[in-house]
């Protein structure tokens, strides 16, 4: 074959973009009959494939680093994804209009599925996923719903509904706004306008925020000590500041949106999907800390690049002796940044 049809061959080749955006086209048709996908579902699909790309060649390059005893065999690349499942995964988020350019909606971590020996994508919601969610399956979505810390100087009443008030409510001020004082804890309302008998007020300890934190949050994000390292050895301990602060308001707003019940009639079948792969990704957590535990060996990868919890973690920072937990599903995608990076505020 000469050159110049070899080129004309090369030419003829699906990218890997071609190639994932007809697996996703296909799987739409299949769930929705042959309707064309519309253009806001086309740049979702996009955005899904652009994301995903950079996780993959992210962790890809995290794998190769690691020493050849901790590295996992199977190369972190589009050849070895799931593609059948992750296109039926990205409809289904997709219709529900998660979006993973969009700070704090979808975040994807791979992880190995022994089963296949392919990659499984798994797709961690964001606060603002949540929120998304909540809206579009809720059975008595609030008209809107307040979320605020209350610090040690501010002023805060909660009003509970008795016989002298037929509504729940709260009276709140911000005293000192420069400097006030310690988180002592934090609350949400759900308020309705027509139906004013239905607010509600849920308040929570500083105590009971911190409950919430993910077992294995990530100390540049919560602040805290953590392990120094230099040249692959400990050396000692360094204080991380982090954004306490915003992970503690997080937490509050995500218990915020949790909190609104889903309505059974709205459930679809991408509403199912999503279900399913929330139980899958929990079941293969169970499947990595029995291995872990039992083993004391190598668990398949660390999700990096920007979608992972301990973002900044190198292979010497994440070893321990003889035990090398690589995979870590107790995520709480706000301790996420955006693929393009950002700060706080756009988490």
């Amino acid at each position: 074959m000469t050159a110049q049809k070899q080129a004309a061959v090369a030419k003829q080749e699906p990218t890997q973009s071609e190639r994932f955006m007809a697996k996703v086209i296909s799987e739409f048709g299949s769930n929705v009959g042959e309707v064309a996908l519309t253009d806001f579902q086309k740049r979702l699909a996009q955005n899904y494939f652009i994301a995903l790309d950079s996780v993959l060649k992210t962790t890809e390059e995290k794998r190769l680093k690691k020493s050849e005893k901790y590295r996992d065999s199977l190369p972190v690349t589009w050849a070895n994804v799931n593609m059948d499942k992750l296109a039926r995964d990205v409809v289904a988020y997709a219709r529900i209009g998660f979006d993973p350019s969009q700070p704090n909606h979808i975040n994807l971590v791979p992880f190995k599925n022994n089963n296949t020996s392919k990659y499984d994508i798994g797709f961690i919601e964001g606060y603002r996923g949540l929120e998304l969610k909540a809206v579009k399956y809720g059975l008595e979505v609030p008209d809107h719903v307040t979320v605020e810390l209350v610090y040690s100087s501010d002023y805060f009443v909660p009003i509970k509904k008795d016989a002298n008030h037929p509504h729940e409510g709260y009276e709140f001020e911000i005293r000192n706004p420069f400097d006030r004082g310690k988180i002592v804890g934090g609350f949400y309302f759900h308020s309705f306008l027509k139906y004013p008998e239905k607010n509600k007020l849920v308040m929570m300890t500083i105590k009971e925020i911190e409950k919430r934190k993910p077992d294995h949050a990530s100390t540049e994000f919560w602040g805290g000590q953590k392990d120094k390292w230099e040249n692959g050895k400990k050396v000692g301990t360094e204080t991380v500041e982090g954004w306490y602060e915003k992970m503690c308001w997080k937490t509050v707003y995500r218990a915020a949106h949790s909190d609104i019940t889903i309505d059974s009639q709205k459930i679809d079948d991408d509403y199912r999907r999503l279900k399913q792969m929330e139980s899958d990704f929990a079941e293969a957590e169970i499947e990595h800390e029995i291995s872990a535990n039992a083993n004391r060996d190598i668990i398949d990868i660390t999700p990096s690049g920007g979608n992972e919890g301990d973002s900044d973690k190198d292979e010497s920072s994440t070893r321990t002796t003889t035990e090398q937990r690589e995979m870590d599903f107790e995520i709480d995608s706000d301790d996420i940044p955006p693929i393009d990076g950002g700060g706080p505020e756009d988490w």
